[in-house]
């Protein structure tokens, strides 16, 4: 079983995708654009690729209106090269990528303008899987639509728009249960009509559920049947609720002991999992972490990138998984990421912060200009006053740990948590 995460990533400098309002996009501002994204996408098949995630969603905003502006743009051809290149490594570290695309992705619209450009976005998603060379196990994943007053005939409606499509999109194509319109049930039933697989959606069931006494682990084997050898392994999207905001809306991090409670039950059907959850990659380091002994070493790889999040907020947690991780014959995953758990919901304290900010500026304070050390001692001194908020201090951190190319500190989440 392979666990990922969605899109973009923490602590990965230039892997964010750029892109620029309609009316400045002509030619050559979208061919930039791309090649930028292209290098960026590079860096995060690189960067999952070194830590031992094998499942990834590549964003739909890879290739900016690429199914309306870009359409006829000569990307793949201009990019071959690097196109190549990220494919070649996607399938030497046996990597499985897909890619969503979004809300007004509509196939069953009962407008037909609506479900041409739905059948058009969904060749461009196809036409950048194909571009990197990839086989049909990579996956785009989509909604059934909307009910449009008449349920039963939306699912029709779905089915016959799906037969149409070119090949190219339905040998990837895959349905997903919702939180509102369509459940589990449905999806199930209309993917195997189509000859699709379907997805299964844990946080979505639990919002919209077709039958409340069904556990997961029944729902993924009732999925099971939809898929072919050709498709490659089962996959599933797993996210937990955010406790404080509205039904269905993704936690901020995997809180591990319920994502192992899943884990534990649904591991016998061997399906893949992708998180939907706001911390992306750290999440998903941290759940791998957790179901396998990687080693002492990766455990404290990821430590150093939380050590100061943890530091301005509970130092005496700080300090226990340092003294935890003394002991290089154990491997202490769960204990260490329950620690930092604990300590990322506690608040910043302004005296943690305080130390917390020096420590990060030891590793630039030799490096820095006279100017720079000024601007650095009084903003800490103001937010000390209360006068300016902590996020300016970190923003100058950030900005001077680029300047002399701190990898220890761009690679951290202290920046971003």
């Amino acid at each position: 079983m392979s666990i990922g995460y969605a899109c973009l990533a923490l602590g990965v400098p230039g892997s964010g995708m750029k892109s620029c309002i309609m009316k400045n996009a002509d030619d050559d501002l979208l061919l930039s654009l791309i090649g930028s994204n292209l290098d960026a996408l590079g860096r995060l098949v690189s960067y999952n690729a070194k830590n031992g995630i094998q499942m990834f969603r590549i964003s739909s905003d890879l290739i900016p209106f690429g199914s309306s502006l870009a359409e006829k743009l000569p990307w793949q051809e201009r990019y071959s090269e690097k196109l190549g290149s990220i494919g070649a490594e996607v399938r030497r570290t046996g990597m499985r990528v897909s890619m969503h695309p979004g809300q007004y992705t509509v196939l069953n619209s009962t407008d037909e303008n609506i479900a041409d450009r739905a059948a058009k976005d969904l060749e461009y998603h196809a036409k950048v899987l194909d571009g990197l060379e990839l086989g049909p196990e990579h996956k785009m994943v989509l909604h059934l639509g909307g009910v449009y007053g008449d349920k039963e005939r939306a699912k029709e409606r779905f089915v016959s728009r799906y037969k149409r499509l070119d090949q190219a999109v339905k040998r990837r194509l895959v349905l997903e249960n919702d939180d509102k319109l369509f459940d589990i049930r449905d999806v199930i039933e209309t993917a195997s009509e189509a000859g699709m697989p379907a997805v299964y959606d844990n946080l979505h069931n639990a919002v919209n559920p077709a039958d409340a006494s069904r556990r997961d682990v029944e729902w993924i084997e009732a999925c099971k049947d939809t898929w072919t050898g050709e498709d490659g392994p089962q996959k599933v999207h797993y996210s937990q609720q955010n406790l404080g905001k509205r039904p269905g809306a993704h936690s901020d991090s995997i809180r591990i002991d319920e994502f192992l409670d899943y884990y534990g039950e649904v591991s016998r059907t061997g399906t893949d999992i992708m998180l939907e959850v706001k911390d992306k990659n750290l999440s998903a380091l941290k759940c791998i972490n957790c179901v396998s002994d990687r080693g002492m070493k990766a455990l404290e790889a990821d430590w150093a990138c939380y050590k100061y999040s943890v530091m301005e907020r509970a130092p005496d947690r700080y300090h226990a998984i340092r003294e935890l991780l003394k002991d290089k014959t154990s491997y202490p995953a769960l204990e260490m990421y329950r620690s930092i758990e604990e300590s990322l919901v506690a608040p910043i304290g302004a005296n943690n912060a305080v130390d917390a900010a020096q420590h990060v500026w030891g590793y630039v304070k030799d490096k820095a200009t006279e100017p720079e050390k000024k601007r650095f001692r009084d903003l800490l001194n103001a937010f000390i006053s209360g006068n300016v908020e902590l996020r300016s201090v970190k923003n100058t951190l950030h900005t001077l740990a680029q300047k002399y190319e701190e990898d220890h500190l761009l690679n951290a989440y202290y920046f971003y948590i």
